[in-house]
């Protein structure tokens, strides 16, 4: 709790007493159960894959196994590979602990509309369907977002297994957690890839949605490097789950953090040099320009 806090101290005082107050208060909040985003009907492009490089040319770098988590042990998990993104299920809050994606800048440029069918995975263990957030006060937040599986029909599906969903409170799904998302696909166009991974926090809550008993969370990450880069460089952000003020760079912190918040060991396939630069330090100017 204390961790999540300290990296607050940047936000206004008024944001501050607000963010301790929602930890403390039991969690029922009226709001709308559904985010909607504009759909686009366009005609769909080819899903974009790597490209092959030309005989005699050296191929770019390229770091197998970003995905990769390594979480605490004795956290339940389930491992499952979508399109266009990983997952690390968790049976106990029926919610994911992670999911992991790569979003490359190619990507972003393609228009598959978006259909909002919610759908419940049979093959993951206590996987919640949609019903289970009917009436609770709390959107289907996703935390690989459908505005970044574009590329593919079957991405597109896939993004809206209720898996990749958590409880989430409407002013900060459609606030200033879809401006993150937002920023992440500039990002991604701007530094040809970026590698995204995005979950819940639980501190000391044991807050649920009563009828289907899923966990709600007490805050939210989402970490990002653009490992390609001359210079690779990495950024996190927490959201307490409220309502939250201020700019972007109040929620900003190092990957390094927020593993100690969570307990998760992310981009452990890196280089230590590379791995230990980008998770130790971050510039949200650098990010931002």
């Amino acid at each position: 709790m204390k961790q999540i806090e300290s990296i607050f101290t940047k936000v206004q005082h008024t944001a501050a007493i607000v963010f301790a107050s929602a930890m403390l208060m039991p969690a029922f909040y009226s709001c709308n159960t559904e985010k909607d985003e504009p759909k686009i009907p366009t005609t769909p492009e080819t899903p974009v894959t790597p490209e092959e490089p030309l005989p005699g040319v050296t191929a770019p770098t390229h770091y197998e196994g970003l995905e990769n988590v390594v979480i605490p042990s004795g956290l339940t998990s389930q491992i499952k590979e979508y399109t266009g993104f990983t997952l690390s299920y968790n049976k106990d809050n029926r919610t994911p602990n992670y999911v992991a994606w790569e979003l490359l800048g190619a990507e972003v440029s393609t228009e598959w509309p978006r259909k909002d069918n919610f759908w419940q995975d049979s093959d993951i263990n206590g996987c919640t369907k949609h019903s289970d957030y009917t009436g609770s006060g709390y959107d289907r937040g996703h935390m690989c977002p459908a505005a970044d599986q574009k590329w593919s029909e079957q991405a597109m599906i896939d993004c809206f297994v209720m898996a990749n969903m958590c409880p989430q409170l409407h002013d900060l799904n459609a606030g200033a957690w879809e401006t993150l998302e937002d920023k992440e696909r500039l990002w991604a166009k701007r530094d040809s890839a970026v590698m995204i991974i995005a979950g819940p926090i639980y501190t000391d809550g044991e807050t649920y949605i009563e009828k289907s008993k899923v966990k709600v969370p007490d805050a939210f990450f989402k970490v990002l490097i653009a490992p390609y880069l001359e210079k690779p460089r990495g950024i996190a952000f927490v959201y307490p789950h409220m309502k939250c003020p201020g700019n972007m760079q109040d929620y900003a912190t190092t990957i390094d953090e927020v593993e100690k918040i969570t307990g998760f060991d992310f981009f452990s396939s890196l280089p230590d040099e590379i791995e230990n630069k980008i998770e130790s330090e971050y510039s949200f100017t650098d990010w931002n320009k």
